[in-house]
Order: structure tokens, then C-alpha cells, then sequence
């Protein structure tokens, strides 16, 4: 009996053990949380791989905007015809939403997805400088030559969870994706709240055009520069709004 742990020494052993616990825990999570954006660059990678290979056989063209057959089923032979590669590990949930356009019965335009393709709306408005939508026209393609800063422009990004907008737009109108509110710039963070507003010490991962993909910390790909935008004025017009 002189050997047997006494309640006080097992309550002891008990707080030691919650402690290193408590302790453990959030280096646990940040692992794993790494692993997930790791693995989140993986799939931002193959979609900027994807779109150049659907560039080299449209004759130097992105993928044309359009309301029925988007970018996710354009480019669906490309990244091998992989619906789960259009989410995020880190994703908490993603409805196959469409907003403000007509539903798809396009397997890969309805599947959940934490991505969305640069709209290229400075590029567009300065082709149609009548309009007062940023020239945004169902159908529209813009050639890849158009790019001034392929290393420094964004092709893919994150956006929020539960958001179905296809397009990264710049501030266009009702259902644009304005840059707080479905664009997602800390989609990756330790802090839940930073990943559900968007915004905060975290970051997200981006496809650039030139190829490569890369994980850019909240706010750099607006701040300085706004990294969605094509040409040099509209680099420094379009500020962040959030």
C-alpha cells in the first residue's frame, strides 16, 4: 500500500497532463493547419497549370466569361476531371451556389468550390468604356498577352465560404465579388474569426500568371498594388474596400 498514488498526487498528475495537453494542442492545430494550406497550394497550382494548357490551345485566350458553362467545366479535361481538386482541405464547407447567375447542370460549375478566376475587369472596361459595368459581357475573352505583370497579377484566388461567385471582380456592382465580402484574403490563419471575415493575420493562396502559385499574406495582393488588376492605372485605382 506504501506504493499506491494518494488522490492528492493523481489529482496532480491529472493537472500536469491537461496542462502539456493545453499546452500541445494549438501546435497540433497549426500543424495540421499548415498541411491543409500545403495542400490547398497544391490545388491552386494545378488550376493555374490547367488554364495555361487551356491557353495553348485557345489561340492565347483565357477561358471566355459566361452565365452557363464556366471556367470550373472549361477547364474540367485540364485538372483531370476532378471535382475535389476545386476545394480547399481547409475549407469548413462550400454550397454549390451560383449568385447572380443561372444555375449549371455542369458537374465541375456545380460542385463545391474555394476558388474563383480572375474577372479581368479593367481590361474589359477599357475595351468597352461605354458601359457601366466595367464592361463585363457574357462571352468575353481577354488574351493572355494583355497581362502587363504576369509575375504580379492574380489568375486564381480563395473566396469566402458559402459564396458561389465564379469571377473575381472589381467592385462590380450587386454581384461583384468587391474585395470584402467574397474574396477571401486570410482563408488560411490560426484565428477562426480571421478566416470567416476574410481578413486579419492570416493569408490565402493565389495562381499568377505567369504560372506560378503562391501563398500571400492579408493584405498584399490589394495593398500596395491591387495584384487583380491588369493594367498600371487600374493597379492603383482600384483600392481595397473592406
Amino acid at each position: 500500500m506504501g506504493n499506491a498514488f494518494t488522490l492528492i498526487e493523481l489529482l496532480v498528475v491529472i493537472a500536469i497532463i491537461a496542462i502539456l495537453a493545453a499546452m500541445l494542442l494549438p501546435a497540433l492545430a497549426k500543424a495540421k493547419e499548415s498541411g491543409k494550406r500545403v495542400a490547398c497550394l497544391n490545388n491552386v497550382r494545378q488550376l493555374s497549370l490547367a488554364v495555361h494548357m487551356y491557353v495553348d490551345d485557345s489561340q492565347g485566350f483565357y477561358p471566355p466569361r459566361s452565365t452557363t458553362n464556366r471556367w470550373p467545366s472549361l477547364l474540367y479535361e485540364t485538372y483531370g476531371r476532378s471535382a475535389k481538386l476545386l476545394l480547399c482541405p481547409s475549407e469548413p464547407g462550400a454550397a454549390p451556389l451560383s449568385d447572380g447567375l443561372s444555375s449549371s447542370n455542369n458537374v465541375a460549375d456545380a460542385a463545391p468550390r474555394s476558388y474563383f478566376i480572375n474577372g479581368w475587369n479593367d481590361y474589359f472596361a477599357s475595351q468597352h468604356p461605354d458601359t457601366d459595368t466595367l464592361g463585363l459581357n457574357a462571352g468575353d475573352a481577354m488574351r493572355e498577352t494583355a497581362i502587363l505583370h504576369a509575375s504580379e497579377t492574380a489568375v486564381f484566388g480563395e473566396k469566402m465560404t458559402g459564396k458561389g461567385d465564379f469571377y473575381m471582380d472589381l467592385n462590380e456592382g450587386e454581384w461583384g465579388n468587391d474585395f470584402g465580402g467574397v474574396l477571401n484574403q486570410s482563408s488560411h490563419s490560426s484565428t477562426p474569426t480571421d478566416r470567416a471575415s476574410g481578413t486579419g493575420s492570416g493569408g490565402s493562396n493565389y495562381a499568377l500568371a505567369d504560372g506560378s502559385a503562391r501563398y500571400i499574406k492579408f493584405p498584399q495582393v490589394l495593398e500596395p498594388l491591387n495584384m487583380w488588376a491588369i493594367s498600371d492605372a487600374s493597379r492603383t485605382a482600384y483600392q481595397a474596400n473592406y
